[in-house]
């Protein structure tokens, strides 16, 4: 069964960002036509469709996955499909004539239970470095600092990432897209990072976010290698409200690293 396309004309949040990925000049450095549409704000338009196809259901207990693979850029358009098998959707997004993201979501039975204790709670770094191999090392538990998305700023965000659903504002309810913001924090918070570039996620929703709630990450690098000349680091969090309540459980990998390309 294939869901309604949902389009959208991509907006690159983080054009003023520390990460000059995001920044047309320094992303056409490694190749790219120019700055690079954040992934986790791909990813969000790809939770619009679950989201339809399941309702408030989904932000409570669904999985959603998403791989990256080419640019979307700012003011293009990007259209999300999906089609369902087997209680599972296949989505994908396309722009400019290339297939920029892949992934699927589903909606368990029940959210999956999760300790609070199985995850450490640690501050990050009290001082920020220039990133090297030794800021992500593997088995290091990293935190983030809170964040807190209410009142106007959760609604400049449903409009920065082209979310019309009015589950999130009937509800009061926090949009999924922002529990990937903290997993990008997780890098950030803990080191001073490059140009640099999120490649893919796995998220377990387990409880759903609140307007206002005030989330953390409890992240633990599971990864750090090199491939093809690129740096990977990957992390395994509980993101959690309010210090106590664990709304997702997340896989998140990213390039902190990247080989420099000449311009396309």
């Amino acid at each position: 069964m294939t869901i309604q396309q949902w389009t959208v004309e991509a907006y690159n949040t983080a054009k003023q960002s520390e990460n000059k990925m995001h920044d047309d000049t320094v992303a056409q450095r490694f190749g790219f036509a120019g700055g690079l549409v954040p992934g986790v704000d791909v990813m969000a338009y790809m939770m619009h469709l679950p989201v339809a196809r399941w309702g408030r259901d989904f932000l409570g207990r669904g999985l959603i996955e998403a791989r990256f693979l080419k640019p979307v850029y700012d003011g293009e358009t990007a259209a999300v499909t999906a089609e369902e098998k087997d209680g599972v959707l296949s989505i994908a997004v396309e722009s400019r004539g290339q297939l920029c993201a892949t992934g699927s979501a589903s909606l368990p039975a029940a959210a999956p239970p999760v300790s609070l204790g199985d995850f450490d709670a640690v501050a990050p770094v009290a001082e920020r470095r220039p990133v090297d191999v030794t800021s992500y090392q593997l088995g290091k538990w990293l935190g983030t600092e809170p964040r807190v998305w209410a009142d106007e700023a959760a609604k400049a965000y449903l409009a920065d990432v082209r979310e019309t659903d009015s589950v999130y504002a009937r509800e009061g309810l926090g949009h999924p897209g922002l529990l990937q913001r903290i997993m990008n924090k997780v890098l950030v918070d803990n080191a001073i990072l490059g140009p640099w570039i999120h490649v893919g996620s796995r998220m377990q929703l387990l409880s759903a976010a609140r307007i206002g709630d005030e989330l953390t990450a409890r992240a633990k690098v599971t990864g750090n290698y090199e491939q093809k000349g690129h740096r990977f680091v990957e992390l395994d969090a509980l993101l959690v409200g309010n210090g106590a309540t664990p709304v997702a459980h997340c896989q998140h990998i990213a390039i902190y690293q990247p080989r420099e390309q000449a311009a396309a």
